[in-house]
Formats: structure tokens, sequence, C-alpha cells
């Protein structure tokens, strides 16, 4: 199996850069606002040297580089930014699985009697998307998941590493252990604690010590360790669910900082449930803490859906469900749909509150003018939020009245 990872480089603020050359050598901060509440979705490289990142409250981010120039995001666009460039994947294979708008996994196996070895594949795609799309990606290509995603950011930005077979353990032995997919703070700490400073130290334990020590998570890091993953690529269209998520640079605490980011989250597999003409019914957001413990919520709704106002209403009393009571700050935060399905042709909407029909026409307007006008027609983002804050004036027993509720909580869930 060879595995190749695709991976944009600052993938928002790239695209305002590429549209506004003007902006190309000056840092560009996408999201929030420096003056009123609000956080960073993504930062040039110019701004990144100035120690900005994304999830970072922007006032944080205007104090670090006060002549740094701020947008607004544009998440529709870069919704269809991303689909030219995932016709370009569709192009040398069909198993192609996104895991955001900027980035995804490809299998090459079958492709390469067609097109020569991985390696020259994923060199042709990372050169098709700047001669076509004009923006930069990094790519790693390796015999799994794992190791071709930490190959794509090893050389960032414009990275392209082949990491071979025979060359997996040289690759992955003088990395940190915070590279190993799915530790964070408190695990690589712990792993440092224990002796473990590198994936070399940490492969000097057992199978038996690891589990001992993290649980479940210790079998997962025994294999990473050893270049062992064992993941396959899964397209879109197998998927059973639609969902996005975000592990942030720093622990994040800010309830309001989480809930806009929530947003962006749900705007997002909104827009990917009406490009692929879906609707689901359960929505779930789940939120992974400092200690690495996850707790998520599940709802599900009367009716399947693919209304943003509608998704947003579920996610927002969600989040607020799953992390109720609860001290320690958020390390990663995600949001998706299931129990998806083709939309059922609709009778006259005679019983739809007024709310909901203007939502439904307001989704269906913004895509059919991008679809005959392209995707900087109008700017769907801004106008979104508006309407999500208003909808979101209306009385909590109207909106229960919509639902029917169930959550759980879960303290493990696959490594993404």
């Amino acid at each position: 199996m060879m595995i190749v990872h695709v991976d944009m480089d600052a993938f928002y603020a790239s695209v305002e850069q590429r549209d506004r050359p003007e902006l190309v050598h000056r840092p560009v901060i996408v999201g929030g606002h420096p003056d009123r509440r609000g956080v960073v979705a993504a930062a040039s490289y110019q701004a990144r040297e100035f120690g900005v990142h994304s999830a970072m409250p922007a006032s944080t981010a205007r104090r670090l580089c006060p002549h740094a120039v701020f947008l607004p995001p544009r998440i529709q666009y870069y919704g269809e930014v991303s689909a030219q460039i995932r016709n370009i994947f569709a192009a040398y294979t069909p198993l192609v699985e996104p895991l955001s708008l900027d980035e995804a996994f490809l299998d090459v196996t079958g492709s390469e009697k067609l097109f020569g070895p991985a390696a020259s594949i994923a060199r042709a795609i990372k050169q098709e998307i700047l001669d076509s799309v004009q923006l930069v990606a990094s790519v790693g290509i390796a015999a799994n998941k794992f190791v071709a995603k930490v190959a794509s950011d090893h050389d960032k930005p414009d990275g392209y590493r082949v990491v071979t077979l025979d060359g997996v353990r040289e690759f992955l032995d003088p990395l940190d252990v915070s590279r190993l997919w799915g530790v964070g703070h408190v695990t690589s700490t712990r792993l440092r604690q224990l002796g473990a400073q590198t994936v070399a130290d940490a492969r000097r334990f057992s199978r038996q010590v690891l589990e001992q020590q993290f649980g479940r998570q210790g079998a997962q890091i025994w294999e990473l360790v050893r270049g062992i993953d064992k993941r396959k690529v899964v397209p879109d269209r197998a998927a059973k669910s639609i969902s996005r998520e975000t592990t942030f640079p720093e622990d994040v605490s800010d309830f309001e900082i989480l809930r806009s980011i929530l947003l962006e989250l749900t705007e997002h597999i909104s827009w990917r449930l009406r490009q692929q003409r879906l609707q689901g019914s359960t929505i779930f957001v789940k939120a992974r803490l400092s200690d690495f413990r996850t707790h998520s919520r599940t709802r599900t709704l009367a009716a399947a859906t693919d209304r943003t106002s509608d998704i947003w209403q579920a996610a927002a009393c969600l989040l607020s469900d799953c992390l109720d009571g609860l001290q320690q700050p958020v390390r990663l935060l995600g949001v998706g749909i299931a129990g998806l399905e083709q939309p059922r042709q609709q009778q006259a909407a005679l019983f739809q509150h007024e709310t909901e029909q203007a939502a439904e026409r307001l989704d269906a307007a913004a895509d059919q003018i991008r679809a005959r006008f392209g995707p900087r027609a109008i700017e769907h983002g801004s106008v979104m939020k508006r309407r999500i804050a208003k909808t979101l004036n209306s009385s909590e027993n109207e909106m229960r009245g919509d639902f029917q509720a169930r959550g759980h909580e879960s303290d493990h869930d696959p490594v993404e």
C-alpha cells in the first residue's frame, strides 16, 4: 500500500494572498477581529513568524503582530477552491479521504501502473495544484497514513518527503514524541517524565508498560513508534457520517472562543452535506480535554436536514452540555452529522416556521448563485453568521421541541 498525504500550506491565508497580490509578502490573519471577541482561523507564514497560530484569540494575535492584515473567513469560497483541488486528486485515484478542506489522504497503490511510482504521482499532484490553482501544497509519501502525514509536515512549507519502508525507523527515530499522532501535551509530558524525549526513546518501552501507563492509547503508541498504522483510506462516498475537528496548538478554556470555532466547523460540514446532496439527522459534538479524556454528546433531530442553522442550533446546545461543569481546558473540538440520506421529495412547507423557511431559502439561494456565477458571487459566511445569531435568539423551548435528545460520554475514539 502506498499513501500520499496532501496538506495545503496555510490554506485560508494563502487563498487570500493569491486573490490579493498586494498581500503576498505581508502577514495575513484570517478569522476574528482584533477589536472584538474572535479567534484566528488561519495565519500566513509571515504572521506565524510572530507567534500567531490558529485558535489564538484575535486580540492576542494583534498584540503579537500589530501590522497584520485581518480578513473575515470565506468558508464557502475556500470550499470551492478545495473542490478544485479534489478534482485533481480524482484524476489520479478514486481512493481519496478528505480530512478537512485543506488536507486529504490518497491511496495511489492501484494507480502506479498508470502513472508511475507513488513518489512521481505525488510530485505530479503537487505541481498540478500549483499550475492550476496557484497554491502550494506539502506532500508526504509512505506505506501508511501515519508516516505519510508526518512526512508531509516535515519540510513545510512547500514540503515533499518520501519515506521508504526500510527508511521508516530512521525517519521517525529523531522526532519528538509530540509528533506521534494523537499524543498531546499531557501524554507527551508523561512520556518525557518516563524518560522518552524522542520516538526512539519511546520504542524502548514494551507494549505492556505503555498500556499500564496510558491504557488503550498505550497500545496505539507502541504501534506508532514502530511505524505501524493499519488504517485504510476511506473515500468520502463510503462515509457514514460527515465530521470536522481541529486540535488546538494550545489548550482553550474560553467558552466563547470554543463556540466561535464550533461555528466554523459547523459551516464546513453543512456545506459538505449540500455539495454531496445529503441530509443528516444525528448531530454529534466531541471535546477532548487537556488530560486526553474525550466527552461527546449526540442529538437526533426530528427530521433530516442540511440547513446550517438547524445543525448549529443542535451543535451549540451539545457543546454547552458536553462542557457543563468541566474545569479543564479543551485541546480538540469536533462536530459531525450522521444518519445520512438522500433528500426526500418535500411537499410545500405549509407548516414550517418562518425562520426555517428563511434559513432554507438562504442556503439554497447561496448555493445556486455560486453554481451559476462562481464562488465569489456572494460572501455567504458573514450572512450566515448574522442569520445564525438571529436564529439563536428564538426561545429554548421552541428549539427543544424540534429535537429528540440523547447524550453519551466516551473516553476513546479513533485517532484521526
